[in-house]
Formats: structure tokens, sequence, C-alpha cells
């Protein structure tokens, strides 16, 4: 087991990138979540534009079903696309509205269909938390855990991370890689090493430190889907033996540009691992953002953080209000 405690880079050394908004305010957030959402928006708004005259169109029933059509292209599912259209029905059928109606009408029912109670990080009542991160490989889970800690390290947090996909060697070197561009503690196995030692040994850094945040990454994939689920469980119980009450958070991170196939994965990993929140990366690549409804719909899990670039700063809170102006404004 190795513990390595980084030091940030100077500006002249660190090659990591910044962002170019602040989400500290609505403006910005609105501006960046507008950003990530432009594949998406592009394609939802021309399908819908095109439904539309200059002049209006008539709201029947063969143009409900043509926008039913084009909201489920972008991955939102049947439910939330019919929610939708049923809305329009009540208020404008058998009336000559105009595009801007619609749409105005179509973002407040994402919005009311995405609302939550909260989307902050649950805390333990005495430091450390401890937040496992769950996904399937590729899914962008490690990238998302440097971009985590690099927001909690933003706001003055101590943080440690755990190396805990140690099937897999790649993500341990570019873990290590993270620590070192924000300058945080990490711990770190040997290859093939027990996932649930990372964990128990990252926890105890932690708490013989003072750290406030323990962030610990876990395998995405092994032999059979029924070993992986079994680590998982593994994991939290060690976890929880060392810290009562730990982990605090078990965030899953979906590719957003998996669509559909992030709901099955939301599925898997949310029976076995008990996660309490999910991370949306890549968002910005996708064209099928809506995937972020049926998955409130089906699991009721809150979306905490979405992915909006490739930068080390983007990663932002979830606000669905931004979001459903983002995706449709």
């Amino acid at each position: 087991m190795a513990f390595w405690r980084s030091e940030k880079k100077s500006d002249k050394e660190s090659s990591q990138p910044t962002s170019s908004a602040d989400d500290g305010g609505s403006g910005g957030l609105l501006s960046r979540m507008r950003g990530g959402l432009q594949k998406t928006r592009r394609v939802l708004n021309t399908d819908i534009r095109d439904l539309f005259k200059s002049e209006g169109s008539l709201v029947d029933d063969a143009l409900l079903e043509q926008l039913f059509a084009r909201l489920v292209r972008t991955d939102m599912g049947g439910g939330p696309a019919a929610k939708i259209r049923d809305e329009i029905a009540k208020q404008y059928r058998g009336r000559v509205v105009q595009l801007d109606e619609i749409l105005q009408t179509i973002a407040d029912q994402t919005r009311q269909m995405l609302e939550q109670e909260h989307t902050d990080i649950q805390t333990a009542d005495q430091p450390p938390t401890v937040i496992l991160v769950v996904g399937v490989n590729g899914s962008g889970k490690t990238t998302s855990i440097g971009k985590l800690a690099n927001h909690f390290h933003q706001s003055g947090k101590k943080v440690v991370l755990g190396a805990g996909d140690t099937f897999r060697a790649a993500a341990v070197e570019q873990l290590v890689i993270w620590s070192q561009r924000i300058g945080c503690d990490i711990v770190t196995g040997k290859p093939q090493a027990d996932p649930a030692s990372v964990a128990y040994q990252t926890v105890q850094q932690a708490i013989e430190t003072n750290a406030d945040i323990a962030i610990i990454d876990t395998a995405g994939r092994l032999q059979t889907q029924s070993n992986l689920m079994q680590e998982l469980q593994k994991i939290r119980t060690v976890i929880g033996k060392k810290l009562e009450a730990a982990p605090h958070e078990v965030l899953l991170v979906l590719d957003a540009t998996a669509g559909q196939n992030a709901i099955s994965q939301a599925k898997g990993f949310s029976e076995a691992a008990g996660c309490t929140g999910i991370v949306l990366a890549k968002l910005d690549g996708s064209a099928k953002g809506g995937v972020v409804l049926p998955i409130r719909e089906q699991f009721g899990l809150p979306v905490k953080f979405v992915g909006l670039g490739e930068g080390i700063d983007d990663l932002v809170k979830f606000d669905p209000a931004a979001f459903a102006e983002g995706l449709f404004s």
C-alpha cells in the first residue's frame, strides 16, 4: 500500500486546463449549461422548429404526435416525452401557437420533472466525509473523480483520493496524475490488490491526516457482473467498519453519450452499491442530454454534478432550472 502526498504545481509548471466561466452566479451557470447542452439543443430545437410555420402552427393530434417523436430523440424516454406532450395539448390544443410558446412550456415542464430537494453532497457530522464513486469503464468515472476532488480542493477542503480500481493500471496512473495536478493526497495499492483494502487504507489515512473528504474509486468491470457487485458490497462493508455511517455518498457516474444504455447501468449499480446520486459525465459531447429525465423518473436519484467539458473545472453542480433553460432556450 502506498500513500502519496502531492504538492500542487505552480502555474508555470502545471499544464492543467482552466474553466472559461465562473459557475458561482446564475448567469455564469446558465451560460455554462447552455454550452454543455448545445449538441442536444441544436438537434432538438431544429426538429421542433421544423414543425412550426412563421405564422405559427395549429396544435392538433398530428403536431402532438410529431412533437412527441422529436422529444424521444433526445433519449428522454416515452414517459417524460408523453408528459410534455400532454401538457402542451392541455394548454394549446385547437390553437395556433408560436414556436417560442411551445419551447417555454417544454422548458417549464422539464424543470418541474427535474426538481429535487438538493444537489449538495451529504457530509458527515464529523469529517471525513467518505464518497464512493462507481460506474462502468469508459463512463468518465476516473476523470470525474479528479474534477470532483478539484471542486472540493478549490473550496478549501482537504482531500484524500483512494485508487481503488486496482484491476486497471491506467486508472491508478490517471488518478495519481490528477492528485499531482490538484495537490491532494492519494492512497494506492499494488496491481490486482484487494480494492476493499485500498478503500480501508484511504479512510484510515483521511482520519489520521484530518482530511475533510475521502473520494474512493472502484472497478468498473470484473470477470462477471455478479463479481463486480459483490466487490462493491464488500467495499461498502469494509468502509462502514472503519468509519460508522460511511460511505456518506455513493455517486454513480453515467456517460451522457450512452443515452438509454445509461439507464441499464444505473439500475445495476444502484441496486448493488446503494447509490445516492448521479454524476452525468460528457454532457457536452452528447446530443442525448434528455437521458437525465428518465434517470430521475425511474430511480429518483438526485443528479449532483454534470460534466460540461474536458477542463479540470468543468464539473458543476446540477441545477434543474439552468438545465431546462440550457436545453430549450
